[in-house]
């Protein structure tokens, strides 16, 4: 009897843990069912994809969609249409929201609030702080919880624990890996006087290579005493790269695209503030480093950072205009031009943004494109060129610092659990996202 699928994905090059090679897919009740070919199986519907590369579905591990409280920049599902928009299946959101996302009510609240509005699927950080420490092992295993995420730095929100007492008590308690932004507050306001008016190039000067390599060594220091695994968010700097390097038994890296793509000596004088982030994009020689992390192995994953501000907000005269960018709609367009470029191959993409977060994240069913795999895909045009436009950022801020760039490879279709968030283009509804599982949080 021929083998009968909902949907059959038929000729493309698939890209999974045994390599590139062309094959069909075939989904059944949202979940990868077969690994074809295919030839006289029976389907509800089959699409050509001869020409096209189907990866596994795209994770972005760190984003700030806004909501609650700060929709005026984004919401959950703007948010959510930027990411299926461009090809990402999953997101892991941030606590720094009004109220902050720091007890169970207010991650159920998000949850809620995501559940069949968003248009990929999702977790939430929940913000560790010195008042909910002794809930931290509870928070870590709740439905739609990526985790515990601590702020070591200011960035927008009021999240910071900026003291190592505190911080030792957070890692102690901690059973999964957690995420932290690493910039040292004592240093960063001893430097607030470098900071020049109506001049964002003084960003990187304020908030130094120093400030995040103190803040990088204090957390590695603690997660080496207490045995547990850590997160460093957005490295940015070559003295991080070259720190980390040596200490992966118990940390693993992010990096983002903005940090791999611009460079700060020629960025501020073009995009200005629209290119002001924390921790900021450098100079060319830290973006060298970050790629020798990505060549030698050492980066686990890529992180858009996607953190809208409005154009109001990003045109205050600095230091008062906001710190963010836009990200998650164009992670896989810039990261799959850098693959047409040489700088990375198209198998260590799927491992930075698919396998690496199912790896260090213990994500149940997603992140491979294997038979009982959730049939999340990111489907790909690695030929076609395209120029990223404001006009078709999805964002409700509506602006990317990659307008008017054009680069090759191109994301085509976004499915997820097998149904059509987006094709060619087009966003396709109804939204039908869902809690990402956890293996150690058991839901």
């Amino acid at each position: 009897m021929p083998a009968s699928f909902d949907l059959i994905l038929k000729g493309a090059t698939v890209v999974n843990q045994d390599g590139e090679g062309v094959r069909d897919l075939g989904i059944r009740g949202g979940v990868i069912a077969g690994v074809g070919p295919f030839a006289g199986a029976i389907a509800e519907e089959t699409i050509d994809c001869a020409g096209l590369h189907i990866l596994p579905g795209v994770i972005d591990s760190q984003v700030h969609f806004r909501e609650p409280g700060l929709t005026h920049k984004e919401d959950l599902l703007t948010g959510s249409r930027g990411a299926v928009a461009g090809g990402v299946t999953a997101v892991f959101e941030m606590p720094n929201t009004m109220p902050l996302t720091t007890t169970a009510d207010t991650l159920a609240e998000k949850v809620r609030l995501a559940h069949n509005r968003m248009f990929c699927d999702f977790a939430f950080y929940v913000g560790g702080t010195r008042e909910n420490i002794g809930d931290i092992p509870a928070l870590e295993r709740l439905e739609g919880s990526a985790g515990i995420k601590v702020f070591m730095g200011s960035s927008t929100g009021n999240l910071l624990v900026d003291d190592e007492p505190s911080l030792d008590r957070i890692i102690s308690a901690l059973g999964r890996r957690a995420a932290f932004h690493a910039e040292d507050e004592a240093r960063l306001i001893s430097r607030m006087g470098l900071r020049v008016e109506d001049d964002p190039s003084s960003h990187p000067v304020w908030r130094d290579a120093e400030a995040a390599l103190i803040a990088t060594d204090r957390l590695v220091r603690l997660a080496e005493k207490h045995r547990r695994r850590v997160h460093v968010l957005h490295v940015s700097t070559a003295d991080e790269m070259a720190y980390l390097a040596q200490r992966k038994a118990w940390a693993s890296v992010e990096v983002t695209p903005h940090h791999l793509t611009l460079d700060g000596d020629e960025a501020y004088e073009r995009l200005g503030t629209y290119v002001q982030m924390n921790p900021p994009v450098r100079g060319a020689e830290h973006r060298a480093m970050l790629w020798w992390g990505i060549r030698s192995g050492i980066v686990d994953v890529l992180g858009s950072d996607h953190a809208p501000h409005t154009r109001e907000e990003k045109d205050h005269p600095y230091p008062g205009s906001h710190s963010g960018m836009t990200g998650v709609q164009t992670l896989v367009p810039i990261m799959l031009d850098h693959v047409n470029a040489g700088r990375l191959t198209l198998q260590r993409f799927v491992d930075l943004t698919s396998h690496g977060p199912q790896r260090l994240f213990g994500i149940r069913g997603k992140g491979r494109i294997a038979v009982g795999y959730d049939a999340d895909l990111t489907i790909v045009d690695m030929k076609r060129t395209e120029t990223i436009t404001n006009a078709w950022i999805e964002s409700r801020s509506r602006w990317t610092p990659y307008d008017g760039q054009r680069v090759q490879g191109w994301p085509v279709g976004t499915l997820v659990r097998g149904r059509r968030a987006m094709w060619q283009g087009e966003i396709l509804g109804p939204a039908h996202g869902r809690p990402v599982r956890f293996l150690e949080a058991g839901v």
